[in-house]
């Protein structure tokens, strides 16, 4: 084995348990009414820093790799929060938000951005309407 490979294959392991903790983490936090999973993500990200567009798409990657649940079609909730919970624990914040489909049909979604851009997500989002919103310095509405 090469002396670069054993390294990676430990910080691999450690990636892979962080984001089996920010799952299980998220698996509670989504139990919660929608206001309060907001309160308790605002609290969580005092103090970090904006994440970048490609820390978001590992981290979200990562959550999907060691989450079926998450990885499904309906895992938005659980994908978004465990991802933005694994960004915290490497101090910065991915923006998670909450929205609802303005046109037919109607649809809920919960996502996350990071440099100003959606993270992981296929389609048309421009037919999304943000209920909520917690990011650095972001406002709901």
């Amino acid at each position: 084995m090469a002396l670069g490979t054993e390294f990676e294959a430990d910080g691999r392991r450690g990636e892979r348990f962080s984001a089996r903790w920010a799952v299980r983490a998220a698996r509670i936090v989504v139990m919660l009414p929608p206001r309060r999973i907001e309160w308790s993500l605002k609290q969580l990200n005092r103090g970090s820093h904006p994440a970048s567009f490609e820390d978001a798409e590992r981290w979200r990657r990562q959550v999907v790799e060691v989450s079926p649940d998450a990885a499904g079609r309906y895992g938005c909730l659980m994908r978004s929060v465990a991802t933005t919970l694994l960004s915290r624990r490497y101090g910065a914040w991915t923006t998670w938000c909450v929205g609802v489909r303005t046109e037919l049909p109607f649809a809920a979604h919960a996502w996350v951005e990071a440099d100003g851009k959606l993270v992981g997500e296929a389609g048309d989002m421009t037919t999304f309407s943000r209920l909520i919103v917690v990011g650095r310095h972001a406002k709901s509405g």
